[in-house]
């Protein structure tokens, strides 16, 4: 996300440029919007001739397994995916590649992501940039005093032709048939996507909250760390849609505005236990919800449990492949080389926390089929 394929041994680098530009991008989404519609109409006939067809949508909270899973699934020879190297002018993916393929460019070096979780990237890896085109059509995306949940009901006739088009822009210029999309916060808009493609296919990891806490926790202190070193580091999250972490962490608003507040509360008195168990809490249960009540959106869902991947990777992606109709190829064997439990960090909850996100959560927990008492990986 920050330094990729740079040279730079520290993994939150910001290059100026990247700062400058992406700024201009944030700041003038409208006129980013009009450049995307006019390379859509400079590629006229080339694109008629694409069809969107059954995209995956990889989605849910942070810190369970997505990352990963998009890795294998983005090497795929069927699909295409968003790319480090398509940021900051996400909206024009034909003619930015263009300039980033014509600039001079160092020797592609790969080194660690920021989350410094042992996943090496190069400006050609797999990442999450579809944010930045659904915040500059929802305003206010991002306020967790506001609803930001998205329904088959929801209508955004500009958005519904911008972003089928860029779909077909990047599947052109990735000559793949089908589309493939992380996203976490893709959860609070299932309903949107599947009006938008009612063939489409979504998957939703999921991981145990004791292990899922400690991860999300861990990373915020270090995105906090990141950004009290350099203020870009910040605007760099924000700007590329991601509000996980860091100084300028929000919540999503799934619905329920006070129980939104209530995760914000917590985090501002520095409760992290409380506010992060309540935010998986809303998270899943609004999964969980979104399911029962809708059963298209229910077979278009796969929910993929962390801890089943870890345990049996080969077996859980061919059914994640079967769910996609993707065929499997040699992912399976893939998967099984390379997945395995954490090994860099282990939960340091004492008793207290350890009782406040098991009461907090066990419902949640039984919804998905945890035992009670099921929290060692």
């Amino acid at each position: 996300m920050f330094g990729y394929g740079a040279g730079t041994v520290d993994p939150f680098h910001v290059p100026a440029w990247m700062d400058t530009l992406s700024g201009a991008v944030d700041g003038m989404p409208g006129v980013w919007i009009d450049l995307g519609n006019l390379e859509t109409s400079v590629l006229g006939e080339r694109l008629d001739a694409i069809s969107v067809r059954k995209p995956v949508y990889l989605a849910g909270l942070a810190r369970a397994g997505s990352t990963i899973l998009l890795e294998l699934l983005a090497q795929h020879p069927e699909v295409a995916t968003h790319r480090y190297r398509d940021f900051p002018a996400v909206h024009l993916p034909h003619w930015w590649n263009w300039f980033v393929d014509h600039a001079a460019q160092r020797p592609m070096q790969a080194s660690e992501r920021a989350h410094l979780d042992g996943i090496q990237i190069t400006r050609e890896s797999p990442e999450a940039f579809e944010e930045v085109l659904w915040m500059a059509f929802f305003p206010g995306l991002h306020d967790p005093n506001r609803s930001a949940v998205l329904t088959g009901q929801t209508r955004n006739l500009a958005f519904e032709r911008f972003y089928p088009d860029h779909i077909r822009k990047l599947l052109l210029l990735r000559s793949s048939p089908r589309y493939l999309a992380k996203g976490n916060y893709n959860v609070s808009r299932l309903g949107y996507l599947l009006k938008i493609f009612p063939d489409a296919r979504f998957v939703i990891p999921i991981r145990h909250p004791v292990w899922q806490i400690a991860s999300l926790m861990k990373q915020h202190r270090i995105f906090c760390d990141a950004g009290e070193a350099d203020p870009r580091v910040t605007r760099h999250l924000r700007r590329a849609g991601h509000f996980e972490f860091g100084l300028d962490r929000r919540p999503i608003n799934l619905g329920d505005s006070e129980a939104t507040a209530r995760v914000v509360d917590h985090w501002r008195r520095r409760e992290e236990v409380l506010g992060w168990a309540d935010y998986w809490r809303q998270v899943y249960d609004h999964v969980a919800d979104a399911l029962a009540s809708d059963e298209r959106l229910a077979e278009a869902t796969l929910v993929v449990r962390y801890e089943d991947l870890c345990r049996a990777p080969d077996a859980t992606m061919g059914k994640i492949l079967q769910h996609c109709d993707l065929p499997p190829g040699c992912l399976p064997i893939r998967a099984k080389r390379i997945v395995r439990h954490p090994a860099y960090y282990r939960p340091q909850f004492g008793r207290a926390d350890l009782g406040r996100i098991l009461e907090r959560t066990a419902a949640t927990l039984s919804r998905f089929g945890y035992l009670s008492d099921e929290i060692a990986e």
